[in-house]
């Protein structure tokens, strides 16, 4: 595993949060990080991952540090509402977005802002954590390829396993011991020059959305020693909720 050195300026937020997250990281897992120096040193860029567990933009976050870039995310409004972390966070570069919302929009504008002045934007182009009860990366939305298609960035697909052992998918206290191991590894940028060639209709923006999500399968495939389904999980056709655990509202129903 190689670690990569900072060569960008770092927010107070993040000089903080590596000082109190990152040793309890360490403490609390073990890591392979593979081909991380595929994510660019410099220059806007798009890191796409697969989303499994609560706890993997902090993982996340550590992955992409650790090879020399300060993340921003797109992270859900919702998080925005107490002031004091709301703060923190804007501090910390991140974007609010309210998902399913004419708002996202705002988010979109920021997001292709960051890039274009170089920042390294770290997007789940699921929007959710996955709902395919393998967790497996399911049907994406649209936002990273949109932005994609804006900047002409490069877009690093990156596959990952082993927080949803730290902090199933909705649950609420972690499992810490003993200590899970983390895998991550970046992939070659998304091959889209083809796409980046025509016009952003709906279908470039589908086209490009479906290969962020092959290209971050494969890797998730790699990782898992198994094959992915053939066909991907789409949350309408399946008619799970958009946002929040959709296990609660099936208990409500029940």
């Amino acid at each position: 595993m190689r670690v990569r050195k900072l060569s960008e300026p770092r927010p107070w937020t993040f000089l903080v949060g590596a000082g109190i997250l990152k040793p309890l990281l360490i403490a609390t897992s073990s890591r392979t990080w593979i081909d991380g120096e595929k994510i660019p040193q410099s220059g806007g860029c798009i890191v796409a991952v697969n989303h499994i567990s609560h706890i993997d933009p902090l993982t996340m976050a550590h992955f992409v540090y650790d090879h020399g870039r300060v993340p921003r995310y797109l992270a859900k409004s919702g998080l925005f509402k107490s002031r004091p972390l709301a703060a923190f966070l804007r501090s910390a570069g991140q974007i609010p977005v309210e998902r399913l919302s004419r708002n996202a929009v705002g988010a979109y504008d920021a997001a292709v802002a960051a890039v274009r002045a170089g920042e390294c934007v770290v997007i789940y182009p699921e929007g959710t954590l996955t709902r395919d009860p393998a967790l497996w990366p399911m049907s994406g939305k649209s936002g990273a390829a949109r932005i994609a298609l804006a900047t002409g960035c490069p877009v690093i697909p990156v596959g990952q396993w082993g927080a949803q052992e730290i902090l199933p998918p909705y649950a609420k206290v972690p499992d810490l011991f003993p200590r899970k191991h983390l895998t991550m590894r970046a992939g070659d940028p998304v091959p889209l020059d083809d796409l980046l060639a025509q016009p952003a209709t709906p279908d470039i923006v589908t086209a490009t959305t479906h290969r962020i999500l092959a290209a971050i399968t494969a890797i998730v495939a790699g990782l898992r020693g198994e094959r992915p389904p053939t066909v991907r999980f789409d949350q309408r056709q399946a008619g799970t909720q958009q946002t929040g655990n959709p296990h609660r509202r099936a208990r409500r129903q029940q």
